[in-house]
């Protein structure tokens, strides 16, 4: 019976070398970077705003208190999402008219973990018993289907809440802390008009309103709608942060 022959030394890589390829292979696998796909470019006209928040006026609402309006988060596509009524969320057919101002988020900025174990956030299993998302949309999607079982409401449960809660389970900016407060501070510190138009939509009716009031009523019009925004913000303070349970 004949011999085999043998393999030649240099053929053989060294233990080391072989674990040296082992080490290296989950830089390429933890690379969360990968897996985000290169977004399809912010398109006004069409109302396309991939992965930002937008928002625009309300009516009658923010002819009183121009910082208060209607929001919505859009899909990696450009769709916009948002809840514009019990059990109802809108698809691509943004409630109260285009966005007048938006923000892009950073997908980066998530935590979207390949598996139970696989969080970058502090939260770690709180997050997953929350609802974490292994993508973007998918964090959407899984908040869609739970507010389409939950009653509208301007002042504990609205569109704010919506958005507030699937930044939530993005853990976006490593935080889960997310409300219908601290997100319209991030849209109204961070967020960029759309155009000089939007501007004077959503200011102009205001101006109007506040002008015949004082014209009309006089000075105490103008103490009147001051305490109304001051009020109206004061609830949302309150609520958010102290009386928790009330707010989705």
């Amino acid at each position: 019976m004949s011999r085999g022959r043998g393999v030649p030394m240099k053929d053989l890589k060294r233990s080391y070398d072989v674990e040296d390829g082992v080490v290296s292979m989950p830089s390429i696998i933890e690379d969360d970077d990968a897996d985000l796909w290169p977004l399809p470019e912010i398109d006004t006209k069409k109302s396309k705003f991939p992965c930002c928040i937008v928002w625009t006026p309300l009516p009658v609402v923010s002819w009183l208190a121009p910082f208060i309006g209607h929001i919505g988060l859009c899909r990696e596509d450009g769709v916009i999402l948002d809840f514009a009524g019990s059990n109802f969320i809108n698809v691509d057919d943004f409630a109260f008219g285009p966005p007048a101002r938006y923000l892009q988020l950073d997908r980066t900025k998530c935590c979207l973990p390949p598996n139970l174990g696989g969080h970058t956030c502090k939260y770690g299993f709180t997050h997953t018993d929350f609802g974490t998302a292994r993508t973007w949309d998918n964090a959407l999607s899984s908040s869609t289907r739970s507010f389409e079982h939950k009653t509208y409401n301007l002042f504990t449960c609205n569109c704010h809440s919506f958005v507030a809660n699937c930044l939530n389970r993005l853990c976006y900016g490593g935080s889960m802390e997310w409300n219908m407060v601290n997100v319209a501070i991030l849209l109204m510190i961070k967020g960029k008009w759309i155009s000089l138009s939007s501007v004077v939509r959503s200011f102009l009716p205001c101006v109007v309103v506040t002008s015949l009031g004082i014209v009309l009523v006089g000075w105490p019009f103008l103490i009147g709608l001051s305490s109304f925004s001051l009020l109206l913000f004061a609830w949302f303070i309150i609520a958010t942060y102290c009386f928790k349970n009330i707010i989705t």
